[in-house]
């Protein structure tokens, strides 16, 4: 877990009871300590204080693109250049991978620009059914010439729970193709050509909607 590494924080609120989610970035650590900045409130965008001794349980995405997730508490305040809290550092066997790299497929409709590498159709824009870090579905309209093995550009836009856009492009092969009505198809793309961090954006924005999903079940 490298310094600058962005971890997810759910803490349980002392009024009601319910889990809040917040986001915060790890600025030092040594052996007893990862040091970070105060936690901000993913909805509110509001900084966070704690007191110490507060129960966290912490998920980052490691360097393998899958997540994972510890049991840590506020230790102390630290005063660097900016405010700052302690937490203990887990043991390496208290580290909990729970999603595996086969990706987690959630649905969302996204705006995504679809281009054919070979001209095989004109460019377009359609919304994506659901995605994951492997791959994505589309909406296509019958008269779009989309083809098996067939590949494209696609761009599209993430935005995060904190408000921050992530501008995604890959490149993509057609791997299926599903009729849905007489109208439209269901188009499932592959990424064989997209960025490491391309990637692991995708893989967060999954995790925080399977999350947020979790979360609402619980309300």
């Amino acid at each position: 877990m490298e310094v600058g590494k962005v971890l997810n924080l759910e803490i349980k609120d002392s009024r009601n009871g319910n889990l809040q989610q917040y986001y915060c970035k790890l600025i030092e650590k040594n052996n007893d300590y990862l040091v970070i900045d105060y936690p901000i409130h993913t909805k509110t965008k509001r900084t966070s204080f704690f007191p110490i001794g507060t129960k966290i349980s912490v998920s980052f995405i490691g360097d393998d693109q899958a997540v994972y997730q510890f049991q840590s508490k506020i230790a102390t305040r630290i005063k660097l250049n900016i405010p700052a809290l302690a937490i203990n550092i887990p043991e390496q066997e208290d580290i909990k991978r729970i999603q595996r790299r086969e990706y987690v497929r959630i649905e969302s409709a996204i705006d995504v620009a679809i281009h054919s590498t070979d001209d095989l159709f004109p460019p377009f824009v359609t919304l994506t059914s659901d995605i994951s870090g492997g791959g994505l579905a589309i909406i296509s309209e019958k008269g779009i010439q989309m083809k098996i093995e067939s590949k494209v550009d696609l761009w599209l836009p993430l935005q995060m729970q904190n408000s921050e856009f992530h501008y995604i492009y890959s490149q993509a092969e057609v791997v299926y193709i599903k009729n849905l009505n007489s109208r439209v198809d269901l188009v499932s793309l592959k990424f064989i050509s997209i960025s490491k961090q391309d990637r692991q954006n995708i893989i967060k924005f999954c995790f925080e909607k399977q999350r947020e999903s979790r979360q609402k079940e619980l309300l």
